[in-house]
């Protein structure tokens, strides 16, 4: 990451070496001082949603998506740190690389807690309307998660063992690959859950007697919460797409391109949208949207009700929807 510079002040032959006062900030690999009032906000709003998300996670049990939100949340706070640092020393490398490699994977964790969410949501509505079992859809795009974790997190290790622009250019294209992937993973995510949607809606219009519908969660598809948790996911997701697409093209220029000297545009795509997103996951928390059914829509205790380990209930169905309203592809309104 270090590199000699010709036009580096007299005595210093070596950016680490720099402070603000002895170099121009041009020569940072941040080219600019980061704000510090907008790093400290951003960094609150993700130091508040995770300690929400580890408390509702354990009032309403929800240990998966509460460990994947958890871990995206602190992880945002790191990145932001780093940033906050860079403010009083842009040339600051431990603070640039924790900035770095904790904001760019962060949200890794954050679309594998929404993705945890679509198995739920196939369940509660009815398995017979999707093409795939929820636990297919679970596996798929949590190791697509993974994945893109992985290439993403290796990219950052080679940036921050680097010692010259080749090997740290290389690292960036793995980044870039892992976020690439990141946004096609989710964009078939989006294309899936909307086929979905269109077969319910397709199904109540028709008042389609060969379409089950899960009773067991009828009274729970019919509130403002939970269709509130459908919207606010929708946007969360959305969201998400629009900030790897901006990173994706920001490390497509590498460190020295103008996307990356923008602040604002940082700010902006990355801050204020990622806030968005975790804004709406926390209001719209599954658990308190299910009422604290996100254990009972789980595919895991689906089996368990089947072999009746689990209680009665789960496996009931509606056989017509014919009376059925539409809104937004929910039955109801309460």
């Amino acid at each position: 990451m270090s590199s000699t510079l010709s036009s580096l002040p007299p005595g210093i032959t070596n950016t680490n070496q720099c402070t603000k006062e002895t170099c121009p900030v041009t020569l940072a690999t941040i080219p600019y001082v980061p704000s510090l009032i907008g790093n400290i906000i951003f960094m609150g709003i993700w130091g508040l949603a995770a300690l929400s998300h580890l408390g509702l996670g354990i009032k309403y049990k929800t240990w998966t998506f509460m460990g994947a939100m958890t871990a995206g949340c602190a992880l945002e706070v790191l990145g932001y740190l780093g940033r906050v640092q860079l403010n009083s020393n842009p040339f600051n490398e431990d603070a640039f690389l924790m900035y770095l490699i904790c904001a760019t994977i962060a949200p890794v964790f954050i679309t594998g807690g929404i993705y945890l969410c679509l198995s739920r949501v196939i369940i509660i509505f009815g398995e017979s309307l999707s093409y795939l079992r929820p636990r297919t859809y679970t596996i798929l795009f949590v190791t697509c998660d993974f994945i893109s974790l992985i290439l993403q997190a290796a990219g950052g290790a080679l940036v921050s063992i680097s010692d010259d622009k080749a090997t740290s250019d290389i690292g960036l294209r793995i980044m870039q690959a892992g976020l690439i992937f990141q946004v096609v993973s989710l964009v078939v995510f989006v294309a899936l859950c909307s086929f979905f949607f269109w077969r319910v809606r397709q199904c109540v219009n028709k008042g389609d007697v060969n379409a089950q519908l899960n009773t067991n969660f009828l009274e729970l598809r019919k509130t403002r919460r939970f269709r509130g948790f459908l919207v606010g996911f929708s946007i969360a997701t959305i969201a998400m797409i629009t900030r790897c697409g901006y990173r994706v093209a920001e490390l497509a220029e590498g460190f020295n391109g103008p996307i990356w000297a923008n602040e604002k545009e940082f700010m902006v795509l990355e801050g204020a949208v990622l806030a968005v997103c975790i804004l709406l996951i926390t209001g719209f928390h599954p658990g308190w949207c299910m009422k604290g059914r996100f254990r009972e829509a789980s595919f895991a205790m689906k089996e368990l009700r089947k072999r009746g380990k689990g209680g009665p209930g789960f496996g009931s169905y509606d056989s017509s929807v014919s009376g059925a309203p539409v809104g937004g592809g929910v039955e109801g309104d309460a």
